[in-house]
């Protein structure tokens, strides 16, 4: 008797063990994609999020604080992100006619057409005329890490970073579905990705995203507890 009890310790132990071990490893595993500058394109044609210098798109949204307007203008900059070339896009945002936030983001394609999140420099402008660059990032830099927003061939159940930097920026996403059809005030459109946006630093921050290759890219959002919809209303050239 006395021998199965000590056996019957012994697996416990190990048991017990096992588990911790696993906690540990948890602990330490660190997001650290493998990034070789080599692998990268300098152009970015990913047919749901393809990004073309000189073009603007101009989404609205009617929030509780009044209308807001988001340009987002692909420009003809570079930056040298981690040894890779990345485009700059421009990225404001207007609340009422008062610009409140205004941004340069930076993406990459690899050679697979997989769509990266090099970082960003942003700057948000409060009412009492205070500024703050909150949230700015560069991958490479303080140990923040690049992420991937856009597949070459999303999957459904596929989970992933966006973007990484410590309690600043670490957006997640999740696709959702595929072969989505969208309408927004610019039109109809079919054979969507949607997605799922959220972020752990902030809970109201969980939103569905379609991407439409008749668009080029992010074309309604949709917060998931809100129903708040940012849609996109106009696409041009200049």
């Amino acid at each position: 008797m006395k021998h199965h009890w000590r056996l019957l310790l012994l697996v416990v132990i190990v048991v017990i063990a096992a588990s911790l071990y696993r906690q540990s490893s948890e602990l330490v595993d660190v997001y650290a994609p493998t990034i070789n500058p080599t692998e990268f394109t300098k152009v970015i044609d990913n047919p749901y999020l393809t990004l073309i210098p000189g073009w603007t798109r101009v989404f609205e949204a009617e929030t509780e604080e009044g209308k807001e307007r988001i340009e987002v203008t692909v420009t003809s900059d570079t930056k040298v992100v981690m040894g890779i070339e990345a485009v700059v896009v421009h990225d404001r945002v207007w609340l009422n006619d008062v610009l409140i936030e205004d941004t340069f983001d930076w993406y990459a394609q690899d050679a697979a057409g997989n769509v990266w999140y090099l970082g960003e420099a942003t700057i948000a402008y409060a009412e009492d005329g205070t500024t703050s660059t909150k949230g700015s990032w560069e991958a490479g830099v303080n140990g923040a890490q690049p992420g991937v927003v856009m597949w070459a061939d999303p999957q459904v159940g596929q989970v992933y970073r966006q973007e990484y930097f410590a309690g600043e920026a670490e957006d997640m996403g999740e696709v959702i579905a595929l072969g989505e059809s969208v309408t927004t005030a610019l039109g109809s459109y079919e054979g969507c990705v949607k997605t799922r946006d959220y972020t752990p630093l902030e809970a109201q921050v969980d939103e569905y995203k379609w991407y439409c290759p008749a668009t080029g890219g992010l074309t309604l959002e949709e917060g998931i507890s809100s129903g708040e919809r940012v849609e996109l209303v106009r696409i041009y050239k200049e």
